[in-house]
């Protein structure tokens, strides 16, 4: 990063594409239920920088640097990947779901406190729109 640089944000995460998540088992579910790391093995640093978004350690190649032009979509809704019963009944559980060009559909779960069943997933969505330009 240069000096010159802007950092909007920064935090943790835990992540999965849709198709990762179509995959998983009842059992796997179930044990969402006690640790969303079931379910979400992707994690690392997310951060908001002036022309990128950056999910870092996404995969084997390293990270996944997202630009403008990538994000087709931002979200934070229940689905039938990942609903109120793995998610928590609260609303602030909700996955913030990002649709990517170079990697599909992801959902994301930011700063998420285990015990609170809480994300930051919601104030993630409004920055990333207002990057956006939406």
């Amino acid at each position: 990063m240069s000096e010159n640089e802007t950092l909007r944000a920064t935090g943790d995460y835990v992540g999965a594409t849709a198709d990762e998540l179509s995959r998983k088992t009842t059992a796997d579910k179930m044990a969402g239920g006690v640790s969303q790391k079931a379910l979400f093995l992707r994690r690392g640093r997310i951060a908001l920088h002036e022309d990128r978004l950056v999910l870092g350690a996404w995969g084997e190649a390293g990270d996944l640097v997202l630009r403008r032009a990538d994000i087709t979509s931002v979200e934070v809704r229940f689905t039938d990947l990942y609903g109120r019963f793995i998610g928590g009944l609260l609303n602030a559980g909700k996955p913030l779901i990002l649709g990517t060009v170079p990697a599909g559909e992801i959902y994301l779960l930011i700063d998420r406190k285990e015990f609170m069943e809480t994300t930051d997933d919601r104030a993630w969505a409004a920055r990333i729109e207002e990057w956006l330009g939406k």
